[in-house]
């Protein structure tokens, strides 16, 4: 006899589990199958690591200037088993908090893969489950370019580089993402010669393109090679075992040779497995289609976070699974899903949110727009931290701010701060009425605000 639930959520990542657990207090029972390692990719094999190695690297950028704070003779010296055991034990001891919160939530976690027997019915490790609603949560997996040589036992994705026990010598990086310019600031601060090949004109496709410039300008000084513009051919390797990267730029071949090779070129959907022939749910390669309460075509199942497509955030990945909650409940709610701040961990931070200047010019929107700079900001040279930029957008009939674009010291903090005034409407004048404390660095937000042309 199967085994029945209010709700059943397949995958444990952040949209899974926390869904899990805000349905759980709202009265549900549910059942949440967790393929691998509970809080998912992010937790795992993504947000969470990442920023521990983004840490140590900010960490030992800041020692390398020493001088610059009067810490003279210093010295000092980088263990790499260290940095690894420090992000283990981080990230062992959020997923025993999740683990924690379900357990006493009184979720039922099935800690197997799941696959659809039919529209209603589940089938995991011999067993049946069934629900009233069912909510697929399965995130995404590293994509490859199809490429000669990706295929390569040399060709390492996010989550084998995150396990590597070794700083590379040298570093090839094709993908200038975020994923890609994460690890290419990393390993650039713990002594890594690193070279990114992106094939947009610009790294970070989606940020505003004069944050990606200066971005560019400020990593590149720090002894990265970024070449954008570029198309990886085929990958190699010599007889000495470096990998080779050939690559087209500017309708010339050239190569790129060093020690390890990272593959950043995406993630796309987890969708192997799961049987959704067996359902009637529409779906593609590209995720599974969804509408704006992120429910299938098959009324009772829903698709949240990556495996959707939609935004491939962790944050909208918890926030869409609020939002099919309450569709099930049959409540209505303010979540604003064309608001969602983002950031890349680099040094100098980027953070963003809104529509940038060319998504609004491309939409036809008559804008004014406001830039400052950190080396203006009291508390960022204090810090020792003047280079960055802050760009606003407002539009111009009714001065409302639409977007926030930043690169500088606790960026993806600033930018969050704007994404809270774009969800509230706050316009210009209103934003200038608001009291900045001082010295902040959030000042930079209200400068920008006085140079709004």
């Amino acid at each position: 006899m199967a085994i029945h639930s209010d709700i059943i959520i397949i995958g444990a990542g952040p949209g899974g589990y926390e869904t899990a657990l805000v349905a759980a207090r709202r009265g549900k029972s549910v059942t949440l199958f967790n393929g691998d390692r509970l809080g998912g990719t992010c937790l795992n094999e993504g947000c969470i690591p990442t920023k521990c190695l983004c840490r140590n690297a900010e960490m030992v950028a800041s020692f390398k200037e020493g001088e610059k704070f009067g810490i003279d003779d210093f010295t000092f010296s980088v263990d790499y088993n260290q940095i690894l055991a420090r992000k283990e034990s981080v990230v062992s001891t959020l997923r025993e908090g999740v683990a924690s919160l379900l357990k006493s939530a009184k979720v039922n976690v099935v800690n197997a893969f799941a696959s659809f027997k039919d529209a209603s019915t589940i089938i995991a490790d011999g067993e049946e489950y069934t629900a009233d609603d069912i909510i697929i949560a399965t995130g995404s997996v590293s994509k490859s370019l199809p490429i000669p040589g990706h295929d390569l036992e040399c060709v390492m994705d996010s989550t084998r580089i995150l396990s590597m026990e070794y700083v590379p010598a040298s570093l090839t990086i094709i993908g200038g993402g975020v994923i890609g310019m994460e690890f290419a600031s990393i390993f650039n601060s713990l002594g890594s010669q690193v070279t990114v090949i992106e094939f947009m004109k610009q790294i970070l496709p989606p940020f505003d393109s004069d944050i990606a410039k200066r971005l560019k300008q400020a990593l590149s000084k720090k002894g990265i090679k970024i070449v954008t513009g570029a198309a990886a051919k085929k990958i190699e390797q010599n007889e000495n075992y470096e990998i080779v990267v050939t690559y087209e730029t500017k309708g010339k071949e050239e190569t790129v040779v060093s020690s390890d090779l990272l593959m950043a070129v995406g993630r796309a959907p987890r969708l192997e497995g799961l049987n959704l022939e067996a359902t009637g749910v529409e779906f593609s390669p590209r995720g599974i289609k969804v509408d704006d309460d992120m429910r299938t075509n098959v009324p009772h199942i829903y698709a949240i976070g990556d495996v959707n497509a939609r935004m491939m955030l962790a944050h909208v990945a918890s926030f869409q699974g609020l939002r099919a909650l309450n569709s099930i409940e049959g409540k209505k709610d303010s979540i604003r899903f064309d608001v969602v701040p983002s950031a890349v961990f680099v040094v100098p931070e980027c953070g963003m949110v809104g529509m940038t200047e060319d998504q609004a010019k491309a939409a036809g929107i008559e804008i004014r727009v406001g830039q400052s700079f950190f080396r203006a900001n009291g508390k960022a040279l204090a810090m020792g931290e003047p280079d960055g930029l802050c760009k606003l957008i407002f539009r111009k009939d009714d001065d409302r701010l639409i977007g926030a674009h930043i690169m500088g010291v606790e960026a993806a903090d600033l930018a969050q701060q704007c994404a809270d005034l774009i969800c509230r409407d706050t316009t210009l004048h209103e934003m200038e009425d608001i009291i900045f404390g001082h010295p902040t660095v959030s000042e930079v937000i209200l400068s920008a605000c006085h140079a709004v042309k």
